[in-house]
């Protein structure tokens, strides 16, 4: 009898449970749906009151637009390459100096603009505003481009500039001459029409950022740091307007990058006795190091996805996803480590979610029949927003709904050496950064409201987030100048256009540009504004 009672009170108390667990189950089924269905949108100050800047507008006609584009073409018919940081073309350069001053004459020759050449090659202009009070910034954009040769199968000789069914073919018309000559287009129209800014603001073109800018975004920065400046933000290359790219994505997003991920190259090396290749060892110093590289590409570092600025990302983004992804990408606080499984499946979104590793260059051997003494692999890292290069513990937090998230993580140096886990393998830091401080988008940002403004007006229908660039820019050596750093270029970027960026055929529409010289165009009225309008929270609306 005793045990039968027991029986069933165990299958009361099962019961109960079950029900307990359902009744839970369904109250955070609801949770979960409700926050979709009912997700607030209404982000930012599009529908606040602005103050009114009696903004100039542009017309392009026949003649201009012919003009634009003329010159557009030629910048890129200047092959501006840089090789290494020792290896760049300065005839190039010295050439594209002389261009500049050639095909916006007022520029050079206002009394308002103040043009300084910096480090032989790099250029900073100063704009004077009307009402030195308010805090100056500065847009930049580079010179110089990555190498291209024909012979790997361009449609256009890479620096023909030749067009082809309305876009414009050649290195640099993304990578980063259309930002370049797009600004210093706008500000030749501005200038034409007699605009004098409020707010004075910076122009800097630096001629080494795809070797790292060392000599040229760095002494323009130490100029500034010389004159005192502090800048109310930057905005510089990086992210772009994405048409058909985020998968279930309901129209375009622009992005505007928030921050960056840090770098570092790392040198591994095995080092044994040489010998004749007709008495080999058991192992050769190929072969160890083959064995520890194949063990870094098996196991890749830790998943952080939620843990860095591309949650912000996906928050912002998720009213306009359809379902089921709307569900997932609204209720990140439940769904993040789904949604990270499912990002790392791809090379393009698995940089969004961890540190990468990428064995870029592998050198052995100097002879066919014998066994090399020394055998040495590079590593490319890009290091995730929770992540540290070199700290023992790193502490980083990134702000979400008025709650700080702090993950702790072992550094990435100390992550290599366990997963190659060969004392014969020696690892050499040969240099690198951590990732780039994240900068605001709250409705007091003004670098982030203005971009964003700005965008809206050029293109209604696109809906904006912040995001993470994957690569580096120059803009990461302004981090001591200001604290609100942002990475964007109008350029419409459709399914595999990015592998474009130091690939092969880079192109831009002829369309896009023109859009781009409007942007920026706006984009320095619109920074006359001096003060944003009050938070409104009712009227949020992105």
């Amino acid at each position: 009898m005793k045990g039968t009672d027991t029986k069933n009170g165990i299958l009361r108390f099962l019961k109960c449970l079950s029900i307990s667990v359902a009744v839970v189950v369904l109250v955070l089924f609801s949770v979960v749906l409700l926050r979709a269905l009912s997700l607030d949108v209404h982000v930012g100050l599009k529908v606040a009151r602005w103050e009114q800047t009696r903004n100039l507008s542009l017309n392009i006609d026949h003649s201009r637009r012919t003009e634009l584009l003329d010159h557009f073409k030629e910048s890129i018919r200047i092959p501006t390459v840089s090789y290494s940081e020792t290896d760049i073309n300065t005839t190039a350069l010295l050439q594209f100096h002389r261009f500049l001053r050639r095909v916006f004459p007022t520029v050079f020759s206002s009394s308002l603009v103040h043009h300084e050449v910096v480090a032989n090659y790099s250029h900073l202009f100063w704009v004077q505003g009307s009402q030195p009070e308010l805090m100056p910034y500065i847009l930049l954009a580079h010179i110089d481009v990555v190498p291209a040769s024909e012979s790997d199968g361009w449609d256009a000789p890479p620096f023909s500039a030749r067009e082809i069914d309305g876009f414009i073919y050649g290195r640099g018309t993304l990578d980063d001459k259309a930002s370049l000559m797009g600004t210093l287009q706008a500000l030749e129209y501005l200038l034409i029409e007699g605009y004098k800014p409020r707010r004075g603001f910076y122009i800097g073109l630096g001629h080494d950022e795809e070797v790292s800018g060392l000599n040229g975004a760095m002494n323009i920065v130490r100029l500034l740091k010389e004159r005192n400046v502090q800048l109310l933000f930057v905005l510089d290359e990086g992210l772009a307007v994405l048409d058909g790219v985020i998968s279930g994505l309901k129209g375009p997003a622009a992005l505007i990058g928030i921050s960056e991920k840090g770098a570092a190259t790392v040198k591994l090396s095995v080092s044994a006795p040489p010998g004749h290749s007709s008495m080999p060892p058991r192992e050769t110093s190929i072969g160890i190091l083959a064995a520890a590289v194949k063990r870094l590409e098996d196991n890749p570092m830790p998943r952080f996805f939620g843990y860095g600025p591309e949650r912000e990302t996906f928050e912002h983004l998720a009213h306009q996803f359809q379902m089921p992804i709307k569900l997932v990408a609204s209720n990140l606080w439940l769904f993040s480590p789904m949604l990270g499984r499912v990002l790392e499946r791809k090379s393009d979104t698995n940089a969004l979610v961890r540190t990468t590793t990428a064995v870029t260059m592998f050198n052995a051997g100097i002879k066919r029949n014998v066994i090399p003494s020394l055998a040495e692999a590079y590593v490319n890292l890009r290091i995730h927003s929770a992540h540290s290069l070199q700290e023992a513990s790193s502490a980083r937090f990134c702000f979400h709904q008025n709650m700080f998230v702090k993950s702790f993580t072992s550094q990435v140096l100390d992550q290599i050496e366990a997963t190659v886990g060969d004392d014969r393998v020696k690892m050499e830091l040969l240099d690198g950064f951590d990732p780039l401080p994240v900068s605001s988008i709250e409705e007091r940002s003004f670098g982030f409201q203005i971009i964003k403004k700005t965008v809206l007006e050029l293109f209604p229908t696109v809906t904006v987030a912040p995001g993470v660039c994957v690569g580096n820019t120059d803009s990461r050596h302004f981090k001591d100048l200001t604290r609100d750093i942002y990475r964007f270029i109008p350029l419409w970027f459709k399914p595999g256009d990015s592998k474009r960026f130091h690939g092969v055929n880079e192109r831009l529409s002829k369309k896009n540009f023109e859009e781009i010289v409007h942007f920026y165009f706006s984009l320095i009225q619109n920074c006359d504004t001096r003060k944003l309008p009050e938070p409104h929270s009712s009227l949020h609306e992105f």
